[in-house]
């Protein structure tokens, strides 16, 4: 049962213990209007609380035991993260809108927050985390990853933040780094770990070129969308001393390249 569901049936015996009222009979503007503003409110609270829970926590929503979207639904996204366990580098190879990006994002939100599901299998960090997410261009960086992870920039607290509505949930989401020179790209952000301290994620973009992908070791690099082999072969080097992983997720828009051939078994490579 979802939280919203609870606060409806809670309301829903919040009523029937008003005296006098009459299920059959029931007029929600009538009884409105004969309430007091502070027991309409008292009332609603819950209901209001839940749904804005459940807009900003998308990550404890996803693959649950039971329901329309149950993770045995979606046995090769499991099977994507439980072999993490095992390999370092690892690829969700599919055709487009088939959840790849939802795959990267609540594995990265997992190992930024140390928050992993009961059911878990893959690969774990215990303590908190220092990687990269990469996409194209910053554009697409800014409007498929950093959404799909932090969701939409809202300025409603009266600074420049993140309204909480993708993967990682907004009371996780610490300080704000903003990249210079591109519109509400953000460079660093700080993410709360289950023990207390803050890891670290870092957004990129291929076209920025090898240069920006040298650097410190990471605990984990995930690259959406199809990557130059260049990149791909730095960011191997980044998670070398850290016994890291690199994920990747894209669609093989260009074929049988130097990246897609990285993952391809042997007897199914030209010439194999």
């Amino acid at each position: 049962m979802s939280r919203v569901q609870a606060a409806l049936d809670e309301l829903g015996t919040a009523l029937r213990g008003i005296e006098g009222f009459d299920p059959d009979k029931f007029d929600i503007d009538r009884l409105v209007g004969a309430l007091p503003d502070e027991m309409i409110r008292k009332l609603v609270k819950p209901i209001a609380d839940a749904k804005e829970w459940e807009r900003t926590h998308k990550f404890d929503l996803l693959f649950p035991d039971e329901g329309q979207y149950r993770r045995e639904l979606y046995p090769r996204h499991k099977e994507f993260f439980e072999v993490g366990k095992t390999f370092r580098q690892r690829c969700f190879m599919a055709a487009n809108r088939v959840g790849k990006t939802v795959a990267g994002s609540y594995e990265l939100c997992a190992h930024l927050t140390g928050e992993y599901p009961n059911w878990w299998e893959g690969r774990e960090f215990r303590s908190a985390t220092d990687g990269w997410a990469a996409g194209d261009t910053n554009e697409t960086t800014r409007d498929i990853i950093q959404k799909e992870l932090l969701g939409e920039i809202d300025f409603s607290s009266g600074q420049k933040r993140f309204d909480g509505t993708g993967m990682i949930p907004k009371d996780k989401i610490g300080r704000i780094t903003w990249k210079s020179g591109v519109q509400d790209l953000v460079d660093t952000v700080l993410i709360k770990h289950r023990t207390g301290k803050w890891s670290r994620l870092g957004l990129k973009s291929y076209d920025q070129g090898r240069r920006v992908f040298q650097g410190t070791a990471k605990h984990f690099i995930w690259l959406d969308e199809e990557c130059p082999l260049a990149v791909y072969e730095e960011c191997l080097v980044r998670t070398a001393t850290t016994n890291g992983i690199i994920i990747l997720t894209f669609t093989p828009l260009l074929g049988l390249s130097e990246t897609v051939m990285q993952f391809m078994p042997s007897d199914m490579r030209p010439g194999g």
